[in-house]
């Protein structure tokens, strides 16, 4: 009776970790909303907070997204913040030009499609050539940075917007309650993307293309196919969020983007402690985002000096990178320990999902 009650009390304590670990960063979330309204209950706990948070940080989310994806195949995308800089710049840009400028919708096209071919550029670079992931995107953000600071001059680019462009960074009325448009996109991308990594043989793929390449390759899956598809799509919705940053900004420069990098790998990598533990995925990702947000907005309401902000990110990248990596760990032990049970009961491990 003793032994059982030891096996019931190793049950429930292991239960309680894996609840802690799925839904750790909710929790968080939830303590530090509750936590800066009783410190700040004038400013803090407002519809006007809670509507600056979602329209300021929905860049910061759907960057997060972005890197998110070839994340998934284990490659990391350091152009999405150079490539949103350059996107915002092109959008207003392309609109002042050529007498009259292009109309908003070609100018927001061309910008998209430029997206593209800088995603289909580092997949190249990374399938074909087999450069590091790390090196060919940190060099084509580089080049990408070059370009935005010639096209600008290094200066503003100023121009009459029309009222339909910056409507897109607007305020959508729901059921009475004004929500801002780009947190509207950011629901529907992660809807979608969700999708696409939880119930479609894409997201699979990158899945296993992450973990064991070697095993993908005999199982037929195209690492060129799959991986530069992922790079497409990043840079696609970092020109996206650079649309989007645009219109709210309504003014270009060459200095965006590259702050917005740090916090969106953070939070790419902070999410791959909850929700999925040791897998990177599109729910925790935008709660390691709702969390940043409210963290650095409360510290700014209690009169947290500047620096404080990328002095909070860096901090927490370290802390996201050793928890998902340890998370990794524990995934890979469990799954080892599986197809090991698996063999001695004659199945046979490493076979793709169905």
């Amino acid at each position: 009776m003793t032994a059982s009650a030891g096996t019931e009390a190793r049950s429930a304590a292991a239960a309680v970790t894996r609840l802690i670990s799925v839904w750790g960063l909710l929790v968080l979330l939830v303590l530090l909303i509750i936590g800066f309204s009783i410190l700040k209950p004038d400013t803090f706990p407002t519809a006007f907070n809670f509507r600056s948070i979602l329209s300021n940080k929905s860049i910061q989310a759907l960057l997060a997204l972005a890197v998110l994806i070839p994340m998934t195949a284990n490659h990391f995308d350091l152009s999405s913040g150079f490539m949103l800089g350059i996107s915002q710049a092109l959008t207003i840009g392309l609109q002042s030009q050529y007498g009259q400028g292009l109309p908003w919708p070609v100018a927001c096209l061309l910008v998209l499609l430029l997206g593209m071919c800088v995603g289909l550029a580092n997949g190249l670079l990374v399938t074909r050539v087999r450069m590091d992931s790390f090196i060919a995107t940190l060099g084509t953000g580089t080049i990408l940075y070059g370009l935005n600071a010639w096209y600008t001059g290094g200066q503003q680019v100023l121009a009459s917007l029309p009222e339909a462009f910056t409507d897109i960074s607007g305020t959508v009325e729901i059921g009475g309650l004004g929500i801002p448009a780009p947190a509207i996109y950011v629901l529907f991308i992660s809807l979608g993307l969700w999708i696409v990594f939880e119930y479609l043989p894409l997201g699979r793929f990158l899945y296993i293309l992450g973990a064991n390449p070697r095993a993908a390759e005999l199982n037929g899956i195209s690492a060129r196919r799959y991986v530069t598809l992922a790079f497409v799509a990043a840079s696609t919705l970092a020109a996206f969020a650079g649309i989007v940053l645009q219109s709210q900004l309504q003014v270009g420069q060459s200095s965006v983007g590259q702050e917005y990098l740090l916090p969106a790998f953070t939070a790419a990598l902070l999410g791959a402690t909850s929700i999925r533990p040791g897998r990177v995925n599109v729910w925790g990702t935008i709660l390691a985002v709702a969390v940043l947000a409210v963290t650095v907005a409360g510290l700014n309401q209690l009169g947290a000096p500047f620096f404080v902000e990328p002095l909070f990110n860096g901090a927490m990248l370290i802390l996201s990178v050793g928890a998902a990596v340890t998370a990794a760990r524990r995934r890979t032990m469990v799954g080892s320990k599986a197809d090991a049970a698996g063999q001695a009961v004659g199945e046979v491990p490493g076979r793709l999902p169905s």
